[in-house]
């Protein structure tokens, strides 16, 4: 038998928005502090491995940017507002700030950690997600997931070098 519900918006009750937007906040600033930090690591790698990494950690803040945009947006669907300040990013992340200079091999290691603290947020979201029947952020999650489980296996990958 169908359980009963109070419709809210998107056919979600109130307290089950609030659960999925939490997490999805969570995420988001966990995304805003990467975007960031990624791009230190863009305007500030030096030694051989300059020209490889300064293209791809370019290429990671712009997608970034663009999960970001993405991860707003759906908060908004729910009617609720995102974390829109770099205060509240760094207030709820669990991705910390690089501010003294360091190797390109440990740049490479903190996307690959940070990376892993990412996939983590995005499990918590799906699990709302699917706790409450979400097919829209559900399909979202998988579709991060998988785009970023692939580059941890790469930057991992390229950190064995043999």
């Amino acid at each position: 038998m169908a359980k009963e519900k109070a419709y809210s918006k998107l056919g979600f009750t109130g307290d089950e928005m609030e659960a999925l937007v939490v997490k999805l906040n969570e995420l988001l600033a966990n995304y805003g502090v990467f975007y960031q930090k990624v791009r230190n690591f863009h305007w500030n790698i030096t030694g051989p491995d300059f020209f490889e990494l300064h293209e791809k950690f370019e290429g990671e803040y712009l997608e970034s940017a663009t999960i970001v945009d993405g991860l707003a947006e759906r908060i908004r669907v729910f009617g609720s507002h995102p974390f829109s300040t770099y205060a509240q990013f760094l207030q709820h992340s669990e991705i910390k700030e690089i501010e003294e200079r360091i190797t390109s091999d440990n740049m490479v290691k903190e996307l690959i950690h940070d990376y892993e603290i990412l996939l983590s947020c995005m499990v918590d979201a799906m699990d709302e997600a699917l706790e409450i029947g979400d097919i829209g952020t559900q399909k979202m999650m998988q579709d991060l997931t998988e785009a970023l489980e692939k580059k941890h296996w790469m930057y991992s990958a390229w950190v064995q070098r043999d």
